[in-house]
């Protein structure tokens, strides 16, 4: 089902992909009313990454008034909402649930259109928030948690992937790198202190 956007639309978007519950009301496709986020990054730390069965249900306590929060920041009524917007993969099956049934569930009780996101698509059109202007053909670096890709983005759903990790993405090995050394969860703001630190020279690459 299509869905057309204009700049009076409003969509509740929801995003349980991983170990974060966030929430938030757009206005017209880059106005952001309201951005709520929940982190689960000291529920994971004492495991040294995030656990599927444990990020589950933490996003099951807070999906509710993550919801309410940003909804109210927005200074919105529920009737104002033209559609449900949730992140429905890729991502941790269980984490995805939570998201994907609140948003259908509130886009049947108030008769709105259910919207499904692919992960890796928002991050493409991320920079676009930032700057509307951009223009097409574009080449994105996308770097998430679980995925490292150089894409040719070259119109809106037109995409070729480029280039890709064949092992871990960054944000994994950072992860394992920290837990090997004992820095903490998450490993890339550790990581990257320590490394602001370093001696640039101590590695000579060709």
């Amino acid at each position: 089902m299509s869905f057309v956007v204009n700049e009076s639309t409003v969509i509740l978007a929801i995003e349980t992909s991983c170990d974060e519950t966030a929430a938030s009301v757009v206005m017209g496709g880059n106005d952001v009313l309201s951005s709520i986020v929940s982190s689960q990054i000291d529920i994971h730390a004492r495991f040294g990454g995030v656990v599927p069965e444990v990020a589950s249900r933490a996003h099951l306590e807070s999906i509710v008034p993550v919801i309410d929060a940003a909804i109210a920041e927005a200074g919105i009524l529920p009737t104002r909402i033209d559609a449900v917007a949730a992140t429905a993969g890729p991502g941790l099956i269980g984490a995805l649930l939570v998201g994907v049934s609140a948003a259908k569930s509130l886009a049947l009780v108030w008769d709105k259109p259910f919207i499904g996101i692919n992960h890796l698509e928002a991050h493409l059109y991320a920079g676009l928030l930032d700057d509307p202007t951009l223009e097409f053909p574009l080449v994105v670096l996308l770097v998430s948690g679980g995925h490292t890709m150089i894409i040719h983005m070259k119109g809106h759903g037109d995409y070729t992937v480029l280039g890709r990790t064949i092992d871990d993405a960054a944000g994994e090995a950072y992860d394992k790198v920290a837990r090997y050394l004992d820095l903490g969860y998450p490993g890339g703001p550790v990581i990257d202190r320590i490394a602001s630190e370093g001696n640039p020279h101590a590695v000579e690459f060709p």
